[in-house]
């Protein structure tokens, strides 16, 4: 049996406000994931996460069995004791950083072979391995290997790429159901397809039928227009089960937490939160501002005066761009509090708009405050999925 319950206790339109139980406590949703790619929130401390109210955080299966290896991990506890803490952790499949960081692999039926980029070793990710390492780690939800395939990819590539997908998710499965205990970690089956209604269509259809504990939209935010990405998720979420949570993975942008919720979607992450602080930008209400720029020399205001973060309550703008631009390792700190500190309460306010059947005043509200300037936007930072080792 899973470890893990689903109760859907709101809806608003499509928008949805719900609670996942898991062995390390309660998950309420729509939720947003800050991600520990090496089991640390980079710059964070644990405390700092509960004390933005961060129920759950991500833990990347390929960046740990490459270091410090899962079997280290396993023996000393698992990750939550590993890096301190006690609340859910959700681990991907492996399958995005293995495709967009091993240069090279040679993908088979039996898994993927690839060079590792720390030390340059062979390694082979099998769906059974991937299973066997995410139980390794102890996490709470995992996922079974997959193809995620680059934007724009072919009809005959990406119906081949599916197949093989769901191939592998029929292994995992039978991998994880071959588990001994009374309790496992959930299972969360991936729905891929490119950007092609109809294999999206299929990809759900029989995704869902092989009957997982919730579901993952893949292989989005890979450079797909805007547009796309939200016609595909929505299509997408429309045809997932009412019952099960819906994690759209790697996505987003304040505003694509916003459009994704109203699409039914009810669990994110993604590296934007600490990646574009330690790159000087802070997520406000009014939108992304640049601490960098001259104009905050002498700005004593905070970063966001509707904020109640620390950061917020303590310091101000012409603080923060001096540390910034001092390369004090503080101003990486400071706004990365802020950031998940901002990206948390973004989805507790959504929550609480679905629970009063008030979403749309909300989403009009949040769109006619938060604004994204040609200024203040970082080019280099800002996409979702840049294939970098570290988040």
């Amino acid at each position: 049996m899973s470890a893990l319950t689903f109760a859907l206790l709101a809806t608003d339109g499509a928008a949805r406000r719900g609670r996942l139980t898991t062995g390390h406590g309660v998950i309420e949703t729509p939720v947003f994931m800050p991600v520990g790619t090496l089991a640390t929130v980079k710059s964070l401390t644990p405390g700092d996460l509960e004390q933005a109210g961060a129920a759950v955080i991500l833990g990347n299966t390929y960046h740990l069995m490459l270091r410090p290896g899962h079997e280290l991990i396993r023996e000393l506890g698992g990750l939550h004791r590993f890096m301190s803490w006690p609340r859910a952790i959700l681990t991907d499949s492996g399958g995005f950083q293995v495709f967009s960081l091993a240069k090279l692999r040679t993908v088979t039926e039996e898994g993927v072979r690839f060079r590792s980029p720390v030390n340059g070793d062979l390694h082979l990710l099998s769906p059974e391995g991937a299973i066997e390492i995410q139980h390794a780690l102890g996490a709470d939800i995992i996922h079974p290997l997959d193809e995620c395939l680059a934007y724009p990819a072919g009809r005959e590539a990406t119906e081949r790429s599916l197949a093989l997908t769901l191939r592998w998710a029929r292994r995992s499965l039978q991998a994880h159901h071959a588990r001994e205990g009374s309790a496992r970690p959930a299972l969360f089956g991936i729905v891929q397809g490119g950007s092609h209604v109809d294999l999206r269509a299929r990809a759900v259809e029989e995704t869902v039928a092989l009957g997982f504990d919730g579901y993952a939209i893949g292989g989005m935010a890979v450079g797909e227009p805007k547009p796309e990405m939200l016609t595909l998720t929505e299509g997408v979420a429309a045809r997932l089960p009412r019952d099960r949570p819906r994690y759209l993975m790697g996505v987003g942008k304040p505003e694509d937490l916003v459009e994704c919720v109203a699409r039914g979607v009810d669990m994110f992450d993604c590296v934007l939160p600490t990646r574009n602080a330690r790159n000087g930008q802070a997520f406000t209400s009014q939108g992304p501002l640049s601490i960098k720029q001259a104009r905050y020399t002498r700005d004593p205001a905070p970063l966001d005066a509707g904020c109640a973060c620390e950061t917020c309550r303590t310091f101000s703008r012409a603080y923060l761009r001096h540390l910034f631009m001092a390369g004090e390792l503080l101003a990486y700190r400071l706004l990365s509090l802020h950031n998940v500190h901002f990206f948390v309460g973004l989805m507790a306010a959504m929550r609480q708009a679905i629970s009063e059947r008030a979403f749309e005043p909300f989403r009009t509200r949040f769109f006619s405050r938060y604004a994204v300037s040609s200024a203040e936007v970082l080019p280099d930072v800002a996409a979702d999925h840049i294939p970098r080792t570290e988040a």
